[in-house]
């Protein structure tokens, strides 16, 4: 069982992470869409805190960054001039975490081939990814409820039914189906009904794993006491399930919810960056990573796999925190077995 301590930590990383996400609007420098052509392919601002004079300074600051002529995407630092990187601060857009003065730029993950600052742009589309992931989950979950609510509540035909359809989802080649019914579905839309459209389809084939596990502890739970009295004062299946039974799967839909939102960020994420799932200018992690079809961009400037980073970041965190609830429950549950 991990130690208080433990989750604590867990607990704050995970609102560290999606608190950046959730308030991109403050904490990201730049606007997603906003271009600077003159610094395309710019590598990360260096943080300074010793001048050129050899002053140390309490305060980071910035050199400006100048393109290099006949060099392509090569720049300098122009070092006649220091800019203090300012901390909550008001721009013309609002306010911002961290901002420097013009003509000082601030990319702190570089840029990408349009001059965007990709720092801004992973905030915005974690936004963009989670949502989706979040959207697909609430779906597979909710089919995944009924139709193993239904399944454990009545068994016979209609459980051997779900059962065989779930297996059948299971065994097909998810990513190639998914890509398949995707690729079928009209693809210019406006970022709203693909990012709700992406979303459905994603959430349609995830419904198999959590329909099995509900309809496990539906099995378990209709046979408690309290259930068996209430049938026995003339209840009807229906209402034992919907506020008896089910009620009693919320801690494995809480689990599921968890596990599902990363595996689905990935699948919105593999999609976009095929093509077939959120399109520019609107930021993706997906969409992001299409700078990967191409190795020589990718080879030539790192820091365009900061997406990726971020993919795997945020992932690993919701891994860790499905792994304490699991641990958390192991441990209610053998608290419970002493008693």
């Amino acid at each position: 069982m991990l130690s208080r301590r433990k989750m604590l930590v867990i607990a704050l990383a995970f609102a560290f992470v999606h608190s950046g996400i959730l308030f991109a609007g403050f904490v990201a420098p730049y606007a997603p869409t906003e271009q600077h052509r003159q610094y395309a392919y710019a590598p990360p601002t260096r943080l300074h805190f010793i001048g050129a004079e050899g002053h140390i300074h309490l305060r980071p600051f910035v050199y400006r960054s100048v393109p290099m002529e006949g060099e392509g995407f090569r720049y300098s630092e122009d070092r006649d001039s220091e800019y203090p990187v300012r901390c909550l601060t008001r721009e013309q857009d609002g306010f911002h975490l961290l901002a420097v003065g013009t003509p000082a730029n601030l990319f702190l993950l570089g840029t990408d081939g349009y001059g965007r600052d990709i720092f801004s742009r992973i905030l915005f589309g974690g936004r963009t990814s989670l949502l989706a992931a979040a959207v697909a989950t609430l779906f597979a979950l909710l089919i995944g409820a009924v139709m193993g609510g239904i399944a454990g509540q009545f068994g016979g035909g209609v459980d051997s039914l779900v059962m065989r359809s779930s297996e059948l989802v299971l065994a097909l080649p998810w990513i190639y189906l998914l890509l398949a019914i995707r690729a079928s579905l009209p693809l210019h839309l406006d970022p709203a009904r693909t990012l709700v459209l992406l979303s459905l389809v994603i959430g349609v084939m995830g419904w198999a794993r959590p329909a099995r596990l509900i309809r496990g502890a539906v099995l378990s739970a209709k046979e408690r006491p309290f259930v068996t009295a209430a049938r026995g004062f003339g209840a009807s299946e229906w209402y034992l399930l919907r506020r008896h039974v089910l009620p009693q799967t919320l801690g494995i839909v809480t689990a599921q919810a968890v596990t599902l939102i990363p595996q689905f960020v990935a699948a919105e994420a593999t999609l976009s960056f095929l093509g077939l799932g959120i399109g520019e200018p609107v930021p993706s992690w997906g969409n992001m990573l299409s700078a990967f079809q191409q190795f020589s961009t990718v080879s030539s400037y790192w820091w365009m796999a900061f997406p990726l980073v971020a993919l795997i970041a945020v992932s690993l965190t919701y891994f860790v925190l499905a792994d304490a609830l699991h641990h958390a429950g192991a441990g209610i549950k053998s608290g419970q077995s002493y008693a």
